[in-house]
């Protein structure tokens, strides 16, 4: 059937609706206002110096000629900052302190914000990285890290979202979640061909088995590096969110996976429902260990789900650069399939745009109402819009949205 996922059985586990905030009260509409500018009527100089008088009749008195003046309508944009609740929050608005530099790291430096965005198929991208107001004001770099990418062209392009956030204690986390994305994005841009095949064909087993895969790989990799450093792995480490959309304008899929926290958000006729997938128990994640720099480890046949294993992700094999087989992460691997359909906005939030998402109704109150429109807000408008500040919040926030055209 047309716009359905085969995996999609009906009666399953739905999304989680937020309940519905109170009505925010209703502003007087507010008219666009004009200015009343005069025209240039200067008298021009004759070839002798001297001024030329006005033309007209001499016995007409000032104020009883033509109106020489023309209004001009002035628009009132929007504000670039705002906040939520009854009082504004601790810090400043805008950015205060710059991250100090060190000699021989100019290249770890990390930009204050991140803007992008992009259009494929039926869906239109935006996606913004912020600096909390709190690492603003004490100068500290940007721990979340967003990363955009295209990969393939034509239908079988593939569009893919990682948004990382670094621990908040460790001193390195800004280059822990810089890693993390550009990890997971090399190698789902080796596999990028199949990827979308299985996106397309809706094989959601292979895909869940062989984006894990990656994603653990990608944590080794992360377990490796914080050796280099002389680190624990939990002082180089980051939760890592990702979303595959196909430029297929036939394929409504939408792929989410990651690990870690943050938030998964969907917009449906004016309200928002949480699709974080639900975990396992703790006793009840289980599964075979993942060698982090070598061969993948043997697939079995079927999974619990009875789609069969068959994905070859295309990594090159080489020998195992480890004795030991890498520990899987510490938190489960998280992946969620769906399809979208027309008029659909789909949120991927690190923690600190999701956690105000869930605990500040009214932020999501505004969100939604201000992209009720059909047509997507521009970039300035989105980066506007995600700055919307909450008392008792002030992480870094990375939010990427898709609108379905």
């Amino acid at each position: 059937m047309p716009g359905s996922a085969p995996w999609e059985a009906p009666g399953g586990v739905g999304p989680r609706t937020f309940p519905g905030p109170p009505p925010p009260p209703v502003a007087a509409p507010v008219g666009t206002p004009t200015v009343q500018v005069p025209s240039p009527q200067e008298p021009a100089p004759d070839p002798t110096g001297r001024v030329a008088a006005p033309q007209g009749p001499e016995s007409e008195e000032p104020g009883s000629g033509p109106d020489l003046t023309v209004e001009v309508p002035v628009s009132v944009p929007r504000p670039r900052t705002g906040f939520i609740g009854g009082r504004p929050p601790t810090y400043e608005a805008e950015p205060t302190a710059l991250p100090v530099a060190r000699p021989g790291a100019l290249a770890e430096l990390v930009a204050d914000t991140v803007l992008d965005g992009a259009r494929y198929g039926t869906c239109t991208l935006r996606a913004a990285s912020v600096r909390g107001d709190s690492a603003r004001y004490r100068g500290e770099p940007r721990r979340d890290a967003l990363l955009t990418a295209r990969f393939g062209h034509d239908e079988t392009a593939l569009v893919l979202v990682a948004v990382a956030a670094g621990a908040r204690a460790a001193e390195d986390a800004h280059l822990a979640a810089a890693d993390a994305c550009r990890w997971i994005a090399e190698a789902v841009c080796r596999s990028h061909a199949r990827l979308s095949e299985d996106i397309r064909s809706g094989r959601r087993g292979d895909l869940k088995s062989g984006l894990h895969r990656l994603t653990d790989r990608t944590y080794g990799k992360l377990r490796a590096r914080a050796a280099e450093r002389g680190l624990a792995p939990d002082e180089y480490t980051a939760a890592l969110r990702c979303l595959l959309v196909p430029a297929d304008p036939e394929c409504r899929t939408r792929v989410f996976f990651g690990i870690g926290g943050g938030g998964l958000f969907r917009l449906r006729d004016g309200s928002w429902q949480d699709l974080e997938p639900h975990l396992p128990e703790p006793a009840a994640v289980t599964g075979a260990p993942v060698v982090g720099f070598g061969s993948p480890p043997p697939a079995p046949e079927a999974t619990e789900e009875g789609d069969r294993l068959t994905m070859d992700l295309g990594i090159t094999t080489a020998p195992p650069l480890v004795e030991e087989p890498v520990p899987p992460p510490a938190e489960p691997f998280r992946f969620r399939a769906s399809v979208a359909r027309p008029g659909d906005t789909l949120l991927l939030a690190s923690p600190g745009l999701a956690e105000p998402m869930r605990g500040e109704p009214a932020l999501a109150h505004e969100l939604a109402a201000r992209w009720a429109d059909a047509e997507p807000p521009g970039l300035a408008a989105f980066l506007a819009d995600t700055q919307l500040r909450v008392t008792g919040y002030a992480d870094d926030r990375t939010g990427a949205a898709v609108w379905e055209a």
